[in-house]
């Protein structure tokens, strides 16, 4: 755990190509963190495992989706580096597949300060199937808004769960 004065908390979201997944999940997390009005203490960025589409803003499907739930969406896709593992204290990452690929590259920064997990270890139990946030990349309408269900929930839970483990005193 980290010690409470060492804030604020920085959180990257990652999934594959950073158009998807992890920018709806950022935008989502900015604007229940200020809501809350823990902009001061939680910070988060997004990034892809791939640099397929880096420099490219958010899928426009992604982008309407947000609109959509009320998120605005201001992101350049970027590509995680190694640097990530010392900037940020918590890698959340949408899928087993981009999860193995971070754990790799983290194995190859000395000491770092990032801890990695899974989005959907923050999803209920009970309404869980698997632990990947599926991408809808290659879907259809109805696919985004199942992700932004998945994101909202677990997000929520996420920011509960850093509240209590470095805000809470």
């Amino acid at each position: 755990m980290l010690p409470s004065s060492i804030l604020p908390i920085r959180v990257l979201f990652v999934c594959l190509g950073n158009i998807c997944r992890s920018p709806l999940a950022e935008g989502i997390f900015k604007k229940m963190v200020k809501q809350k009005g823990l902009s001061d203490s939680l910070v988060c960025d997004s990034a892809g495992t791939s640099d397929y589409h880096v420099g490219e803003g958010p899928d426009k499907r992604t982008i309407n989706n947000a609109k959509m739930n009320g998120i605005a969406l201001e992101h350049k896709a970027q590509q995680i580096d190694l640097q990530d593992f010392m900037n940020f204290d918590y890698i959340v990452v949408m899928d087993a597949k981009n999860h193995r690929d971070v754990k790799l590259l983290k194995e190859q920064v000395p000491q770092p300060r990032a801890k990695v997990l899974l989005m959907r270890h923050f999803d209920p139990e009970e309404i869980r199937d698997t632990l990947d946030v599926p991408d809808p990349y290659f879907g259809g309408e109805s696919g985004f808004q199942k992700v932004y269900g998945i994101l909202y929930r677990s997000v929520l839970n996420f920011i509960d769960f850093l509240e209590k483990e470095h805000l809470k005193k």
